[in-house]
């Protein structure tokens, strides 16, 4: 049995097939932990979370922002597509509402004790070692889960506030906690989110870090794998392993065995966006 962690698909499912043909992929002997973004940019997104649904109990998903994105548009006015998304074919397939409410299932982490790693698809403010984390996907997902999980996509968009207090209430505190897990890369020493910095780290302005790197991080000793950020690059230390190596862009489809022998995997994807669009 084997696990391997997977970055971001973006609708890339032909690219995301030859990977599970290049680890032969068996269901029901090997696990799949997808970092979130299954959908958009890409060519084919309805293709790709079809497959990765089928996966049933061999694959876990974490929510990316383009996940949300689509749950946004599908089930609020609020939200209307943007030009460069590729949704429509989902939005319009006879199965929508089935992949829809799977997807509206999913969690925004993912933590295995015994397998010694934890996932999340953009990162983890550093005041939350994982027990909180694990609280506040939970919290979280418990709305949108909920009766009122259209109220809460029609709030979940701003970067107010941007600094983690356990007073925060509504959907400051919901929307905060979403930033975190779906959008986040670089933060002040002191945990505050900046939202608008996309590039790679070094070239972010004096006070910011990226979120793993700050001093006194709590989740500084755990093994936690993560997409969104296609221009990190390679990561030397901090514990953590970035997967999203920028597919929709012509980068490439990375994954990480997580397993004792560990070993990355990298499938060459054609390119089907400008980079600098995420």
């Amino acid at each position: 049995m084997a696990t391997y962690a997977i970055g971001d698909i973006q609708g890339c499912h032909e690219e995301l097939q030859r990977f599970l043909d290049r680890i032969s992929f068996d269901p029901g002997r090997d696990r799949l932990w997808f970092a979130g973004d299954i959908v958009n940019r890409g060519p084919d997104s309805l293709a790709a979370l079809r497959l990765v649904k089928s996966l049933g109990e061999d694959a876990v998903t974490v929510l990316g922002n383009h996940d949300m994105h689509l749950l946004a548009i599908a089930y609020s006015d609020a939200h209307q597509p943007r030009s460069k998304d590729t949704l429509t074919d989902i939005l319009d397939a006879a199965d929508a509402e089935e992949l829809l409410e799977w997807l509206r299932r999913r969690p925004f982490f993912h933590h295995e004790a015994d397998r010694g790693f934890a996932m999340v698809h953009a990162g983890l403010p550093p005041q939350w070692d994982l027990a909180e984390s694990a609280q506040r996907s939970a919290e979280l997902e418990a709305v949108l889960q909920g009766p009122d999980f259209r109220d809460f996509l029609e709030h979940m968009y701003g970067n107010q506030p941007d600094l983690w207090d356990s007073g925060l209430s509504g959907y400051d505190r919901l929307r905060f906690i979403i930033n975190c897990f779906t959008r986040m890369r670089f933060v002040t020493p002191q945990g505050r989110l900046d939202l608008k910095e996309k590039g790679p780290p070094g070239s972010q302005p004096e006070g910011l870090l990226p979120w793993y790197a700050v001093p006194g991080r709590r989740t500084a000793d755990d093994h936690i794998v993560f997409g969104h950020w296609s221009t990190v690059g390679e990561i030397h230390g901090h514990n953590v392993y970035p997967l999203d190596s920028g597919c929709v862009w012509g980068g490439a489809l990375t994954g990480l065995r997580l397993d004792s022998d560990g070993g990355w995997i990298s499938i060459d994807c054609r390119g089907y966006q400008e980079p600098g669009q995420k």
